[in-house]
């Protein structure tokens, strides 16, 4: 690529701060660097058109886990580490309301619920058997009961008769989200570079030298919140999870209504207006969906049209509309990696499949590595 003068000078020349990732991690990061130091030079780099892992493909759950997941957690972690990843996820949603707004959002507090398929009992019953411990280890953060059993009045089919209820969950227009935080950046004079693939990158003690395609250039910084794609920036410690999602059309007299796991959250269902939107499935094929590649699958894809006619809508005629595929950054462990990787080096990724919930602290813990 030959640049002109002019761009060299704008875009490229005495960049302070570079983020190479525009999704909600990136942009708080830019946004908090911009209210630590109002007069540096700060550069977003973007591979896709979009932020193009999961920021606007998400399916807009403004959670924090499951009690089913919860519980999950708590077999491979302490009591004190799930009650600090719950602790995060919960700060950081109330983060991103503050900066946008409900209203910019479209947050609604509808509720969420966990539902059990009726050959599911084991899981059900463990979940009721553990739901005082859970609501007593998460009563610190939240001063009240989080989980209750509540009986079915959605019309499902094949599950149990009770579900389990979270009055905290909501739920928020994921575009809304992104487009807001996008304009806000550019308000505060952060650069955004799309279709910017950053292939390697060298901290020379003094700046870091970053290379793209068909250019290279220097920064005194680099943060990278590239999350799902983090595999080798963090030696495997980040692995690629693919979500397959799909929504029907307008369905007439639609009456559920809140955000919904199903199947230790393998699975994941919520209204957007009139509309279902259903996700999930990776524990189907996990080898086959530990990619970075954006695409459906005819096996899992099956599967949610199933959960759809025998589930979730069983007396309502509905058509697909539009199905997609976002990428989470997942590993052994459920909490995020927020580091410094050399001098002038810094990450933060590995966000759990929970990145509306935790992108906002974990963006901002990200610059305050500084």
């Amino acid at each position: 690529m030959q640049l002109s003068y002019w761009e060299l000078k704008n875009w490229f020349t005495n960049i302070d701060y570079t983020i190479v990732g525009s999704g909600i991690v990136g942009l708080h990061a830019a946004l908090r660097l911009r209210e630590k130091f109002p007069a540096s030079k700060i550069l977003v780099l973007e591979k896709g058109m979009l932020p193009h892992g999961a920021s606007t493909k998400n399916a807009g759950f403004a959670c924090f886990g499951s009690i089913s997941e919860i519980i999950d957690d708590l077999n491979s972690h302490s009591e004190d580490e799930v009650f600090n990843l719950v602790q995060k996820r919960w700060k950081g949603l109330q983060l991103l309301r503050k900066r946008l707004g409900d209203a910019t959002i479209d947050f609604k507090s509808y509720g969420g619920y966990e539902l059990f398929l009726k050959e599911d009992e084991s899981c059900f019953n463990d979940c009721v058997n553990k739901l005082p411990y859970i609501n007593e280890l998460l009563k610190p953060l939240f001063k009240a009961d989080v989980f209750a059993k509540e009986t079915d009045r959605f019309g499902f089919n094949g599950i149990k008769e009770h579900m389990v209820f979270n009055p905290f969950e909501a739920q928020i227009d994921t575009g809304n989200m992104m487009q807001a935080l996008l304009k806000q950046a550019v308000s505060e004079n952060i650069l955004i570079l799309n279709q910017q693939t950053v292939t390697s990158f060298l901290d020379k003690g003094e700046n870091v030298e970053i290379v793209l395609d068909d250019f290279s250039f220097k920064t005194k910084k680099v943060f990278f919140a590239t999350n799902g794609f983090a595999n080798t920036l963090t030696n495997g410690a980040v692995k690629p999870a693919r979500a397959q999602v799909l929504i029907t059309e307008p369905i007439k007299d639609l009456n559920i209504k809140g955000t919904f796991h199903l199947d230790r959250g393998y699975y994941y269902f919520r209204n957007i207006g009139d509309r279902i939107l259903l996700g999930g499935g990776r524990n189907l094929d996990f080898d086959a969906e530990t990619t970075t590649a954006f695409a459906q699958t005819e096996l899992i894809q099956n599967k949610l049209e199933q959960l759809l006619k025998e589930v979730i809508l069983p007396n309502n005629d509905f058509k697909i509309e539009h199905r997609w595929s976002g990428i989470m950054g997942i590993g052994e462990s459920k909490s995020p990696i927020v580091s410094q990787l050399s001098e002038n080096v810094y990450c933060g990724v590995r966000l759990g499949g929970m990145g509306v919930a935790i992108g906002s602290l974990i963006g901002t813990e990200l610059a305050d590595l500084i």
